[in-house]
């Protein structure tokens, strides 16, 4: 076996071994019904109508929880509509909660076109909301601030839209007036100023919060509707000063109780800059007061009520008699897109960029997405745009390739020098071994060089896959004819010819669908096999069989994986055939392209026939 092919060898054995682990481990996620889905109506039997807990305050023994239930008061209190370029829903004065919240740019499905969901209020199955107020300090009592039952009162017809802020305001009775505006952008941010003044005889003690609350149900808590894929994060996400704190759902129910929150919690004390909240797939919430601000980040697992919640504490404040202070803290709720989450980051919330799940190759990650993305606002349309990425991509590497391909050429024309070499040293191997290092010297070859376009091309396949699968932009992302969304497998199959007929092919996911597989692997089959027939067949019956099914392997195993990562890897196939036919046949050697495909049909004879 000469150099040239144990280096292909082991390149592509490279390439298939780790593509094929990481197909076994990340295998493609089942198309199961996420957050998307509008909220059920209510079930009596549910054990949801617990409220989030309020966080403590120094000092804790101060405060206690502040608990409600979803009974007719909360179901029918009197709510403000929120209506915005990009967002409807309406927030309940019972507490003052945003947790009704719909995305006017997004349905559930392509076939369902009911809009996505993000928060949703008790009463609900897995309710989900944002609550704020203010922890008692020393000297005052639960019922002294505003809790979670608290019925603020707000102007008759008042109406929550970008030019026009709601302003809730509740008195205790006890000489503190308290007020909360609420504003909104043409996005998904909201402004939630709090602010209190006392106008008793003594002063007051207490600290301004915001948490974000998700009711789990069964008896694990669990949360419908999670991927629970093991390439994405879901759960809790936030920096603390420069630093990207992530959480699984399933690490919180395993915290240890804190005795200062009263429940299994970990806490982070941000000095300068910080955020936290909750991220899915392609939804997030997210507080975040102002830049600059202290506060105390929590993540709390209630295990009783089975509430996962995270928290944004500010340090306590004393107001004197006859004063007043004021608080602000956003509240993201919405879409992870990625230019309107940069431009909250360009705003002054730090590292918010990094919400989105860029994975261990974020080095990576970031600046494919950030090129796919401006050629998509070029082209307009996200598979060409992946074929247009895909040359740049090659054109940045083709330096490489070109030396590699220069190699392989002047490898075959070694090839009757080598012959003639193994046949001088006989049974000699390391006489062998030193001609031939001796040979490429002289001749300026680098034997390892065939192999490094395909190594490379492992983290830029990763990447990539990682762009396809976590970014919205992808999501629903429509290429041309059968292919509306290139985020999900090819939805064509032999069933339903390729997508010619009118019916649906098989459940993506399915072992049917692996096995009926649709144009776009079959394309990319194709592409392997014909990369793989610029060379001759190895000699080695061993290796020629290993060559023989790779691209069908490939074909069928890659099939499931998101239609979007299947046309990149056709186009590079294509793009790489192009430029090793041309660069080979530039250095004088010509690949007989048809001579080894017509041999690769041709029965091989057995070794005891020879």
């Amino acid at each position: 076996m000469d150099d040239q092919n144990k280096n292909l060898i082991l390149a592509t054995a490279l390439s298939f071994a780790v593509i094929l682990v990481w197909f076994l481990l990340f295998p493609p996620p089942e198309q199961a019904p996420g957050p998307e889905t509008a909220p059920e109506p209510a079930v009596a039997e549910q054990v949801a109508g617990d409220t989030a807990t309020a966080p403590a305050a120094a000092p804790a023994t101060d405060t206690g929880p502040v608990t409600g239930t979803a009974d007719e008061a909360t179901v029918n209190a009197p709510r403000i509509d929120i209506d915005t370029p990009r967002l409807a829903g309406s927030i309940s004065l019972m507490g003052g909660r945003i947790d009704d919240l719909s995305l006017k740019d997004y349905s559930v499905s392509l076939d369902d076109p009911a809009k996505v969901t993000v928060l949703s209020p008790v009463g609900t199955p897995s309710a989900y909301y944002a609550l704020y107020g203010w922890a008692p300090g020393s000297g005052l009592q639960p019922g002294d601030v505003p809790g979670a039952n608290t019925v603020w009162t707000a102007e008759e017809g008042a109406e929550l839209t970008p030019d026009s802020p709601v302003l809730l305001h509740w008195d205790n009775g006890n000489g503190l007036m308290f007020r909360r505006q609420i504003a909104v952008d043409d996005n998904f941010m909201f402004t939630v100023t709090q602010s209190v003044e006392n106008t008793g005889q003594g002063p007051a003690s207490l600290a301004p919060y915001g948490l974000l609350a998700r009711h789990g149900v069964g008896e694990d808590g669990d949360l419908p509707g999670l991927k629970n894929f093991f390439i994405l994060h879901e759960g809790v996400v936030g920096m603390a000063d420069g630093q990207l704190e992530e959480i699984d759902y399933s690490k919180m129910r395993d915290f240890e109780i804190d005795p200062r929150e009263g429940a299994q919690a970990e806490v982070m004390q941000v000095t300068e800059n910080g955020w936290i909240g909750f991220t899915d797939h392609f939804w997030m919430s997210t507080l975040a007061p102002e830049p600059g601000s202290a506060f105390r980040a929590v993540a709390k697992y209630d295990a009783n009520r089975k509430i996962y919640q995270t928290e944004a504490v500010l340090p306590t404040l004393t107001v004197a008699p006859g004063e007043s202070t004021e608080v602000s803290t956003r509240l993201f709720a919405g879409a992870k897109e990625w230019a309107t989450i940069r431009s909250y980051e360009r705003a002054g919330i730090e590292g918010f960029i990094d919400s989105i799940d860029w994975g261990w190759f974020f080095f990576l990650t970031k600046p494919i997405f950030w090129l796919l993305h401006e050629i998509h606002k070029l082209i307009g349309n996200m598979g060409w745009s992946i074929i247009g990425l895909t040359l740049i991509i090659k054109a940045i590497l083709f330096p490489l390739a070109y030396k590699s391909y220069v190699s392989m050429a002047k490898m075959k024309e070694l090839q009757p020098k080598m012959e003639a070499l193994k046949e001088s040293c006989g049974d000699d191997r390391q006489k062998m071994q030193q001609g031939m290092m001796e040979l490429y010297k002289k001749e300026k070859v680098n034997p390892a060089a065939g192999c490094l376009p395909i190594l490379l091309q492992i983290p830029i396949f990763f990447s990539l896959y990682k762009v396809i699968f976590v970014t919205i932009e992808l999501r629903q992302a429509p290429w041309f004819g059968p292919f509306r969304d290139l985020s999900a497998p090819d939805p064509t199959s032999i069933m339903n010819f390729f997508g010619l007929a009118p019916w649906a092919g098989p459940e993506p996911g399915t072992i049917l669908a692996m096995l009926l597989i649709g144009i776009l692997p079959l394309l990319l089959g194709i592409s392997m096999w014909l990369q793989q027939k610029l060379n001759p067949a190895p000699t080695d019956p061993t290796q020629a069989m290993i060559f023989a099914w790779m691209p069908w392997v490939f074909m069928f195993m890659l099939g499931g994986f998101a239609s979007g990562l299947v046309v990149y890897w056709i186009a590079n196939n294509t793009i790489t055939f192009t430029q090793q036919y041309l660069i080979m046949r530039s250095q004088g050697y010509k690949p007989d392209l048809l001579g080894n495909i017509k041999s690769g049909f041709q029965r091989k004879p057995k070794p005891d026939e020879k």
